[in-house]
């Protein structure tokens, strides 16, 4: 679908549910036209003035999409592709920049760092995707780099817009910069994978019983450690709306194996310093260890845009503070043609009510929440 579009230049917005293939649907077809134009003499490489700019919002998405790239590079049509994040390598990041390049994959203070110090310039710029469009907007920032973006690339520019959700807001926002904007979206939009299982998990314990944010913790708490006796699974993400819930449970997990032969918990959320989030999420995504359950507790970081092989479960811990997080959430599991996975959904008190309606209209295959009409 996105092929026609992408290859005559034109600007998208691109959508459809997690794991259904959207890194692949912009960065084939962009490939392919830099290659043709190369070939036609129309373009080429140059240093410090890429031809594609990605734009994403974590550095775990960002490398992800570099390792996308160098698969293709490697297998396919040669390109150079690199990626700049906030961290570390800055020294090396900068010495790369000076090579020639061809697609540049950044977060967005990066970006806008890189911009104003001079050391990257966008007059050669054919294309500019913005990954996960709705997580970008959502940072007050962000609106900055994507003004400096505009003000900087050649007037001629396509713009490539990518998401799993697309709120109403958010498409109002892209429109009305871009009205000329094709909108390519698969069936699966806000609607959750047909191979996942939603099983709802009731922790407002005895009605007699005192009700507070301690209480519900422990009663999460121990249906989460019923769930792993009961169900031992290689491959478990545990989701928690704050850094502080996710210790909270790192430290009940490691309580319940003091050993650690059983279980192995890596966290992963913005309190570590991104080179040890980077390790986690290696380790969980590629171990293949027998007889040890891996343990990914993290924040919605890693339900944005990261791609999870072999995970069985995903436990939203803390129930989602909005629609599309619940949609990005369940979808780290059961991805792809054919991929099944269980998501358990912890809630208490009123989110019972709220929860059973969310897994009604995704029994019956509809949309979690408002789409723009065209879709409709």
């Amino acid at each position: 679908m996105t092929f026609e579009p992408i290859m005559a230049g034109k600007s998208c917005i691109i959508s459809d549910q997690s794991g259904s293939g959207k890194t692949l649907a912009y960065l084939l077809p962009l490939i392919q036209r830099l290659r043709q134009e190369e070939l036609q003499g129309l373009s080429k490489p140059s240093p410090q003035s890429p031809r594609v700019v990605i734009l994403a919002p974590t550095a775990e998405l960002a490398s992800q999409v570099l390792n996308t790239c160098r698969s293709f590079s490697k297998s396919g049509v040669p390109f150079r592709s690199m990626v700049v994040t906030g961290g570390f390598r800055q020294r090396t990041q900068l010495e790369n920049l000076r090579q020639e390049l061809d697609v540049l994959i950044a977060t967005p203070g990066r970006f806008m760092f890189l911009i104003k110090e001079g050391y990257l310039q966008l007059t050669n710029l054919k294309c500019a995707v913005l990954d996960e469009v709705d997580i970008l907007f959502n940072d007050e920032d962000f609106e900055t780099a994507f003004q400096c973006l505009i003000n900087s690339s050649p007037i001629i520019t396509q713009y490539l817009f990518v998401t799993a959700t697309l709120p109403m807001d958010i498409y109002n926002k892209l429109i009305e910069s871009f009205p000329d904007c094709e909108l390519v979206t698969g069936p699966g939009m806000h609607r959750t994978s047909p191979g996942l299982e939603e099983v709802l998990v009731d922790c407002s314990g005895d009605e007699t019983a005192e009700k507070s944010p301690d209480t519900a913790f422990l009663n999460k708490k121990n249906a989460l450690l019923q769930l792993m006796e009961r169900s031992p699974v290689p491959k478990t993400i545990v989701f928690c709306n704050k850094i502080d819930s996710c210790r909270k449970v790192e430290n009940a997990l490691k309580r319940f194996d003091r050993k650690g032969f059983a279980i192995k918990i890596l966290p992963f959320h913005a309190a570590l310093d991104q080179e040890s989030r980077l390790a986690n999420m290696k380790e969980f995504r590629s171990s293949k260890v027998e007889d040890v359950s891996l343990f990914l507790v993290c924040t919605d970081r890693a339900s944005r845009g990261i791609d999870f092989e072999g995970v069985d479960h995903v436990v939203l811990f803390d129930y989602p503070r909005d629609p599309s997080e619940y949609v990005r959430r369940v979808g780290r599991t059961a991805r792809g043609a054919g991929g099944k996975g269980k998501a358990f959904i912890f809630v208490v008190g009123k989110q019972v009510s709220l929860a059973r309606r969310v897994m009604e209209r995704n029994s019956k295959g509809h949309p979690l929440h408002d789409v723009p009409s065209i879709l409709t």
